[in-house]
């Protein structure tokens, strides 16, 4: 392997697949090697469906702290995702943006929403399969959440955007595993800082969303109320 693709494959402070509980999962799923192709469709999915959508207490969490969390959002899980990846060999590098802060309606509580920036930042993972890189955003919101804004929204399939979604057509997003793009939320994309080969490199640039006080009751009061509104929708529907 080259050496600048080595670069998407090592481990970091926030990629840190070595990690006794990142390599014990891998282990228990079996994920070391096989075909890339079936590696990478797993890690995805588990990645999706089995790390729910929510809202962890920083965008800079080490891999090991989200799988241990067992939610999150576009940038946590992107970096589980990531580090899931290395672990198996497959290459992953971490793709930057903004994304309008509407897509968030009704997600996060209209008394909090006010609070919110006007656009936040955002991620994706690409990675290295079949010879060439797949721009993986898919990952983002679990299943079980999605199926309860579709059933709200059944008529929907046109450009939607709220609840965490950002979407052509809600009815039938592009989060399937093909062995191609995935997305979610691209919809909603406002700015693009291009490609990073490790995420502590785009957060050490960009810093993270909130400062200060706000900062502070984000982590410890709002975004436990925009988890149990998210656990909520996801329960009992919207």
């Amino acid at each position: 392997m080259s050496a600048s693709m080595e670069s998407y494959l090592k481990p970091t402070p926030m990629l840190d697949f070595r990690h006794p509980q990142i390599q014990q999962l891998v282990r228990e799923r079996g994920w070391g090697g096989r075909p890339d192709d079936e590696m990478a469709r797993e890690i995805y999915e588990f990645v999706r469906d089995e790390i729910a959508f929510g809202y962890n207490r920083d965008d800079t969490l080490s891999a090991s702290e989200v799988l241990r969390d067992g939610y999150g959002q576009c940038n946590t899980k992107g970096t589980l995702l990531m580090a899931l990846l290395r672990a198996v060999g497959i290459p992953a590098r971490f793709h930057g943006f903004t994304i309008y802060n509407d897509l968030q309606k009704g997600a996060i509580p209209g008394y909090l929403f006010v609070l919110a920036p006007d656009r936040i930042i955002h991620s994706w993972v690409e990675i290295w399969i079949g010879g060439r890189w797949l721009e993986i955003e898919g990952y983002i919101i679990d299943k079980a959440y999605l199926r309860q804004v579709q059933k709200r929204f059944a008529d929907q399939c046109e450009s939607f955007s709220g609840y965490g979604v950002a979407t052509r057509c809600l009815q039938a997003p592009d989060n399937e595993w093909t062995g191609a793009n995935t997305y979610i939320q691209k919809e909603g994309i406002a700015d693009d800082f291009g490609v990073f080969s490790q995420p502590d490199d785009f957060y050490r640039a960009q810093g993270s969303n909130l400062s200060g006080v706000r900062r502070w009751l984000f982590r410890y009061l709002f975004r436990h109320l925009m988890n149990w509104n998210v656990r909520g929708i996801r329960a009992r529907g919207i």
